[in-house]
């Protein structure tokens, strides 16, 4: 069992948590990821780390109450336990050799690419942010990027705060500008990665995407999360997450995560109803 030692809200549909597990806090780095269970009953999910402290011997989790487990997650507390926190898994984020990066993040991908961000900024990096939300309502870890960050842009699609516009829009004024970035690295939904890419790649500048495609084991072993990737089967959870952007069948993983969308709405809808019976 691993105790919940901090629970924090982000905004309305997003919830972070420390959990205390020693052994997986001493090994992780940024870009690996943890596959948990609420309780005994429960499903596999993969979350990326979202931060550490090997000291205090927690790992950071940060999710989007998007289902049945993420609603059952959201309903424990500072101090309760969950079943299964396992990790850390998958590869961690390259640095070797990065002296200038620009980190794309997306909505609660931005949770992702925080600590990738801070890692970068720790060694030296000159790191330059682009974080984009639907709306001001729903933007987070503004100030941790900000502390991590030579220069960072925020972006809304209405334009309610920050600048209005796609996180793609600063990207491609920076590149047309001549910023001349080792690495761009982009974290969010596939449709927003797919386009980062598509534009830094007329400059030939290398662009690297973590992807979170479905997931159960997280050992290889079942197979579930495999993406086509210059042409080859590759799977993230042990080849990955992290992936050259310019060899990612987009289409494919876009066609596999909605695969299961009914079923998953059916899902929530009757955890909803659990819930609301439980209340009465």
């Amino acid at each position: 069992m691993f105790k919940i030692v901090n629970k924090q809200k982000l905004n309305s549909t997003v919830t972070m948590m420390d959990i205390h597990a020693p052994l997986v806090a001493k090994k992780a780095e940024a870009g690996q990821f943890i596959i948990l269970r609420v309780d005994a009953d429960g499903e596999r999910i993969p979350l990326t780390v979202a931060g550490f402290d090997r000291n205090a011997g927690t790992v950071k989790i940060i999710f989007q109450i998007v289902g049945a487990t993420t609603m059952r997650l959201n309903e424990k507390h500072e101090g309760e336990f969950i079943e299964d926190f396992v990790g850390p898994l998958g590869c961690a984020t390259h640095t070797e050799g990065i002296k200038k990066v620009c980190i794309v993040g997306g909505g609660v991908g931005c949770a992702i690419a925080l600590p990738v961000a801070q890692k970068f900024h720790s060694i030296g990096c000159e790191v330059h942010s682009i974080i984009g939300f639907r709306n001001k309502e729903l933007v987070i870890l503004k100030d941790e990027f900000s502390a991590c960050s030579d220069k960072l842009t925020v972006m809304t699609d209405d334009g309610s705060y920050g600048a209005k516009g796609l996180v793609t829009e600063p990207l491609k004024e920076a590149l047309d500008a001549g910023e001349n970035y080792d690495e761009v690295i982009a974290i969010g939904p596939l449709v927003m990665m797919k386009f980062v890419v598509a534009t830094a790649k007329p400059f030939d500048v290398p662009t690297t995407v973590s992807m979170n495609p479905i997931m159960i084991d997280g050992t290889g072993m079942c197979g579930g999360c495999r993406l086509t990737v210059g042409g080859k089967t590759k799977f993230a959870c042990v080849d990955g997450p992290d992936f050259n952007g310019f060899e990612v069948d987009f289409d494919e993983a876009a066609a596999r995560a909605n695969a299961y969308a009914d079923f998953e709405r059916r899902e929530r809808e009757e955890c909803c109803n659990l819930f609301k019976k439980e209340l009465k």
